[in-house]
């Protein structure tokens, strides 16, 4: 007997979805924020993930819960909480691509299958999620949340 296949789960690297994001600069050796060619800076991203160009750029949607999304998160993301998804998901754009993350990659790789198989057609998990993020040195936001942020503006 064979086991049916595992479906495979598509991905994006973290630094393509910092790109996507508008959060793909790295912190120097002094502690400052170092931005790539074309990303903002760590002040210029506003609620919501605007600063990742407008409805058909890709959104960055976080999954872990709020706590998590509090000690540490990517600029412009939005916070699905997995915990709520099912009471939200609907609000999520069907319009624009959707790079999911949770921690490491496995609460994003079950939402993002979760909205394959839901009617969503592009959406990607990040993998490695945000411990690879920060090991990357992307651009992060800690501590508490300033109005708006991580909303779906």
């Amino acid at each position: 007997m064979t086991l049916p296949e595992r479906p495979q789960i598509p991905t994006i690297d973290v630094r393509e979805a910092a790109v996507a994001a508008g959060a793909a600069g790295a912190v120097g050796a002094e502690g400052a924020f170092v931005a790539s060619p074309g990303a903002s800076s760590p002040g210029d991203a506003s609620p919501g993930g605007a600063s990742a160009g407008g409805a058909g750029a890709p959104l960055l949607v976080d999954v872990r819960e709020r706590n998590e999304f509090i000690e540490v998160r990517a600029p412009g993301a939005v916070l699905y909480p997995t915990s709520s998804f099912l009471l939200r998901f609907e609000e999520l754009p069907r319009d624009r691509p959707l790079h999911v993350i949770c921690n490491s990659g496995s609460r994003s790789a079950a939402v993002t299958a979760w909205l394959l198989r839901n009617g969503w057609t592009d959406v990607l998990n990040v993998a490695g999620g945000m411990s690879a993020w920060v090991r990357a040195g992307l651009e992060t936001r800690r501590g508490p949340l300033a109005p708006g942020e991580g909303d779906l503006t």
